[in-house]
């Protein structure tokens, strides 16, 4: 696991109950060199970006002739960072310069001599595809359906690889933090059921889970791995366990235990959640590595923990805005033929175009088939589908008057884009996680907008727009979060309107410079936006939300394309901005249903 360390000068501070780590030879700027430190460590391995925990360290510094080492020590009320291993984390650490009295004059000298070597262009990337950002699964939480159900299904298919499955009794599954907090409401528990029966997100039917679910709440037994698994004994409130306490890596953890016939624990197994269906195993369970349907594997750093630079599969590694820039302009290419050039590390380009087709067929279905479903909405809010009336009323209009007699209508079919889909998702029904399921109403409801409006989309049209909102997502999930219980809504709806404003820019014909804008202005207006759901549904004020923001998308790639592509705020500076924002954030304003809305509305007893 690598770390990355901000330090800061402060003698004096006493640490307690120091857990020491191993010792680690680390870069540091010219100035950071006090002998004793106090900071922040912020794990950078592939459980995704921000502050997950705070500790705090001491480094002393040793020297030899031939090199310079530090030891690294950390105490925390949480646990070790990690599990002890044969390779030294790696760390670097940039601290100010001491403070200098008042009145005095710097006499630090203008040299580059001791200064750390230049970032390279795709350092630090992560190798994540298309077919990771855009999910098939359903509703209603990427986060609290689709990765739970994953995590489950993988649990019990680790029984069978450990060669226990059959000696299993009762498996008990803990559900911590935001998972606990709001997982009725996400379908967490019939998530974690379908997975441990087998059920994948992706190929689950959606009209056959009720049924399921009240076999197993009637005959109190589970069928693990599928109809012809092992069937075991399975008791809700015995077997089911929300723990509104936190485990320390995510707030979006679980944990899987298997017992035999006398109690006796054959298997246990940590994940965490992390948004948009990824889930890891905790490492302190004896890996780091993250588990997810890619091709991309592990997607990790691009140096390894002994400084020596990573061989990437992927052709074009980029980690940041400026990099992936760079990159199209050094080599000539628009940001979808990027994309696809990465691609080709797993699956060649008709896989890819046949994979980016699929999508879209499923995103487009799901909008159509949100025109035609009234009633009411699962949970206690008992929210009325507003689709098909608005769908029967803009239809009506259109024959009418004709179809824009009003030129404002056409933010109206935009909103029921969303709209549709969303209230879809809040059903459980298929879905595309886009980059999760809290916003995917998003991405579809522009891009629909653009086939309906502005012309007939090809195939090329669907792999450009896909492919670009890809590579923006890549950006956010490399250096800040998609995870509405780690950054708010800013996180969702925010990363999704940058994603659609990019993607829309892009297939509209403008400049790699123009994208960029268009994704900055994305975010940029969607900073601080928090995840408040109102009983714990995905519902309100979901569903709206992403009506909203498809609309602001659609501005963001008509203000870019207006411009040259200049501009003062990069996307770099808003993606960096929209992780410290969420890490100040407090934690009931993000999925917790303890802040905001979720508080001020009472919600109806059932």
């Amino acid at each position: 696991m690598a770390f990355s360390v901000l330090a800061s000068a402060n003698s004096g501070t006493q640490l307690v109950s120091q857990l020491p780590m191993t010792n680690t030879r680390i870069s540091f700027a010219p100035q950071a060199r006090p002998l004793s430190l106090i900071g922040t460590v912020k794990p950078v391995s592939n459980i995704g970006s921000g502050f997950l925990r705070k500790e705090r360290f001491v480094i002393e510094k040793s020297s030899s002739q031939s090199e310079t080492r530090w030891i690294f020590s950390v105490s925390s009320n949480a646990g070790p960072l990690g599990t002890e291993s044969s390779a030294a984390p790696e760390i670097a650490v940039v601290a100010p310069s001491p403070a200098r009295r008042r009145g005095t004059r710097s006499r630090t000298r203008s040299s580059t001599r001791n200064a750390p070597p230049p970032r390279q262009v795709g350092e630090g990337a992560l190798e994540i595809s298309v077919f990771d950002v855009f999910k098939i699964g359903i509703g209603p939480s990427s986060s609290h359906t689709i990765g739970p159900m994953r995590a489950a299904m993988e649990f019990v298919q680790r029984l069978t690889q450990e060669g226990v499955l059959g000696q299993v009794t009762n498996v008990t599954a803990e559900l911590f933090g935001s998972l606990a907090l709001t997982g009725r409401g996400h379908a967490t528990d019939i998530a974690v059921l379908l997975g441990l029966e087998g059920e994948a997100p992706d190929t689950v039917d959606p009209d056959a889970v009720p049924e399921k679910i009240v076999r197993i709440m009637e005959t109190q037994k589970l069928h693990l791995g599928g109809d012809d698994g092992k069937v075991i004994d399975f008791v809700e409130r015995e077997h089911l366990i929300w723990n509104r306490g936190r485990l320390p890596m995510h707030t979006n953890g679980m944990r899987f235990t298997a017992l035999d016939e006398s109690e006796n624990q054959l298997s246990q197994h940590v994940y965490y959640s992390i948004g948009g269906g990824f889930i890891v195993w905790d490492p302190s369970c004896g890996t780091d590595e993250s588990i997810t349907d890619s091709a991309s594997a592990s997607a990790a750093a691009s140096t390894s923990t002994d400084g020596a630079a990573k061989t990437f599969k992927i052709k074009y590694p980029f980690k940041t805005a400026e990099d992936l820039l760079v990159q199209c302009k050094k080599h000539n290419l628009r940001i979808w033929e990027l994309m696809m050039e990465n691609e080709k590390a797993w699956r060649t380009e008709e896989e890819v175009r046949a994979g980016c087709v699929k999508i879209w067929d499923v995103m487009k279905s799901c909008v159509e088939r949100g025109f035609k479903q009234d009633g009411i909405l699962p949970g206690a809010l008992r929210v009325k589908r507003r689709a098909p009336e608005l769908y029967r009323s803009l239809q009506e209009a259109a024959t009418r008057k004709g179809r824009l007699s009003d030129p404002a209508d056409i933010l109206d079919w935009v909103s029921l884009f969303a709209i549709s889909v969303n209230e879809e998702n809040a059903a459980g029904s298929r879905i595309v996680t886009a980059p999760t399921n809290g916003a995917a109403g998003i991405i579809p409801a522009v891009f629909y907008y653009y086939a309906t409006f502005i012309k007939e989309v090809t195939e090329d049209d669907i792999v450009e727009y896909l492919l670009t909102a890809a590579a923006i997502a890549i950006l956010y999930k490399t250096n800040a979060s998609i995870s509405g219980a780690e950054v708010g809504c800013q996180g969702e709806v925010g990363v999704a309107c940058s994603m659609a404003a990019a993607a829309l820019c892009a297939v509209k014909g403008g400049s790699v410079e123009q994208v960029e804008n268009a994704a900055e202005i994305g975010m940029e207006h969607n900073l601080g936006l928090t995840c408040d759901p109102i009983g714990g549904l995905v519902q309100v004020p979901c569903i709206e939300r992403n009506a909203v923001g498809s609309l602001k998308a659609i501005q963001s790639a008509r203000l870019a394309l207006r411009g040259d592509g200049t501009h003062v705020v990069s996307l770099d500076d808003v993606i960096e901005t929209m992780r410290k924002t969420g890490m100040d954030m407090k934690t009931k304003y993000k999925e917790t249903s303890k802040g905001g809305l979720a508080v001020q509305v009472t919600v109806p007893e059932c």
